[in-house]
């Protein structure tokens, strides 16, 4: 398997060769080691086997506990629920436990927790009634509660454990194609590259007119193989396991016969929509006589949801303040005694509606520092073809004008919290859209005005998913995507994420 195990047949050669000398040293490595090491299968062999593993460990090792601490049935009752484990694996087959990380690129357990939470639910409750109805050695109620509670803990921490570990593995690299190489395709480019995380080595681009593309930015290492004719070659050649159709700027070439030359083929196949901006999670696909439609459903929050949104922005607000309160007062000291100046920094930004509302900050700054040099900067990252900083983000550098204290404070994002009184107050929630600055208006789209029917947050769907690594531009159509695609679930997913980005952040710029 792949471009180094056997030799091409000769009509291959001459594109072998080509390839060869396209690719970046990263994508030979990885084929390299593949071939030295035998491996016949990628990222979605492992993931599935190691989740697999993982889980049947938990349900054990939960089993064992829950029956030695209560008045099971001991070995007897362990030795009959081993034989039950192949049932609890279909169990999460249907629950589609095992299929998420072969389609999505960036897939965490904490988008496996309901799933999980049902599978082990249902799972119980019919061990309990199997169990009985055939009157053998069972756990009493009592058991059962400590079984169920322990292999919620345990499946979803060993789930964790490994996708940590497959992370670490070559075999979890997918190399990829993108086909399409204009705005659309450098775009998706530049967001693999800028996220390691997602375990995907850009391999290059296809595109109908590879001789008259310029690749940009953190792009330029890379090349346009070729035309979409020979994709499904590479595709053999390079090992490639997932295949990206983004709009080819000016191709005539049908999206539908290049995913026909990839039919045969063992490879993911990931494809941009028209109107992406636009899509959000809560799109259906619907039909009208066997013709599909996408439906957007509407963006505003009815008035039940926003209740719900504000009940758990006053509970966490809350708690969240009597919680750091000693940090408040550590972080207060310190800025008093760093530099001259007020503690907060006070600013007016936009809320929900475009109401204008005063946010809250710790001052980071030296006082009366010019925005000027922000507003040109805005303007500046509105397109995809903006160039990253020094620093490698797209976060402009303010050396001159950031207090020592306030560079640990943005580091860590502690600056931030101060917002939580701005939630208390009902100008911002937990979860949201940035509160951006009036003057920002002026650079947006059409469509960016979305992001104002759901209120703004302390933190969302841009500072998890992407923070630093996406342009002004692209941080906007992430906000409208949160608000097409709100949801209660999501909020919760993006308040769980959101220490773990901040810990990933941290150990990236350490």
């Amino acid at each position: 398997m792949g471009v180094l195990e056997s030799a091409p047949a000769a009509g291959s050669t001459r594109l072998l060769e080509d390839v060869l000398a396209s690719v970046d040293r990263r994508t030979l490595d990885i084929l390299e080691h593949r071939r030295r090491t035998s491996q016949p299968h990628g990222r979605n062999w492992l993931v599935r086997r190691a989740l697999l593993a993982g889980d049947l460990l938990g349900l054990v090792i939960a089993l064992v506990a829950a029956s030695f601490a209560t008045d099971g049935g001991g070995f007897a009752e362990i030795g009959l629920f081993l034989c039950t484990l192949p049932a609890w694996v279909v169990l999460a087959k249907l629950g589609s436990l095992y299929e998420r990380d072969e389609q999505l690129v960036d897939h965490s357990t904490v988008e496996d927790a309901v799933g999980v939470f049902h599978v082990i639910t249902v799972g119980a409750w019919l061990y309990l009634l199997a169990f009985w109805a055939a009157e053998a050695p069972r756990l009493d109620l009592d058991g059962l509660v400590m079984f169920w509670a322990l292999a919620l803990v345990l499946v979803t921490a060993l789930r964790a454990i490994a996708r940590a570990w497959c992370r670490t593995t070559v075999a979890y690299v997918q190399n990829t194609i993108v086909v399409g190489a204009g705005n659309v395709g450098q775009v998706i480019g530049r967001k693999l590259l800028l996220h390691p995380e997602y375990g995907i080595n850009l391999v290059g681009f296809v595109d109908e007119a590879p001789g008259e593309i310029e690749l940009r930015g953190e792009l330029r290492h890379l090349a346009v193989l070729g035309t979409p004719d020979s994709l499904a070659e590479m595709v053999k050649l390079l090992d490639v396991e997932r295949v990206i159709i983004a709009r080819p700027g000016g191709s005539t070439d049908d999206p539908t016969e290049i995913i026909g030359r990839l039919r045969d083929l063992d490879v993911q196949i990931d494809i941009v929509p028209q109107l992406f901006e636009l899509v959000g999670p809560r799109a259906c696909v619907h039909t009208v006589e066997g013709l599909p439609l996408v439906g957007l459903p509407p963006a505003r929050l009815p008035w039940s949801s926003l209740m719900i949104k504000r009940t758990i922005d006053l509970v966490g607000a809350t708690a969240g303040l009597i919680l750091t309160a000693p940090l408040f007062a550590i972080i207060a000291w310190k800025i008093k005694r760093d530099s001259p100046g007020p503690i907060f920094f006070r600013q007016k930004r936009l809320a929900m509606n475009q109401r204008e509302f005063t946010a809250f900050k710790f001052r980071t700054m030296k006082v009366d520092t010019d925005n000027a040099a922000h507003r040109d900067y805005i303007k500046a990252t509105m397109t995809a073809g903006a160039e990253l900083g020094s620093n490698g983000m797209y976060k402009l550098e303010r050396a001159d004008a950031v207090t020592p204290v306030g560079r640990w404070l943005r580091k860590t994002s502690l600056d931030e919290l101060p917002q939580l009184v701005n939630v208390l107050r009902g100008d911002m929630s937990l979860v949201g859209p940035r509160p951006c600055i009036a003057y920002e208006t002026e650079f947006f789209a059409p469509h960016h005005f979305e992001r104002f029917l759901v209120p703004a947050g302390v933190t969302g769907l841009w500072q998890v998913t992407a923070r630093a690594s996406s342009t002004f531009g692209e941080a906007l159509d992430m906000d409208v995507l949160y608000a097409r695609g709100w949801s209660l679930g999501l909020d919760l997913k993006l308040l769980f994420r959101t220490p773990f980005q901040l810990l990933r952040q941290k150990r990236a710029t350490a």
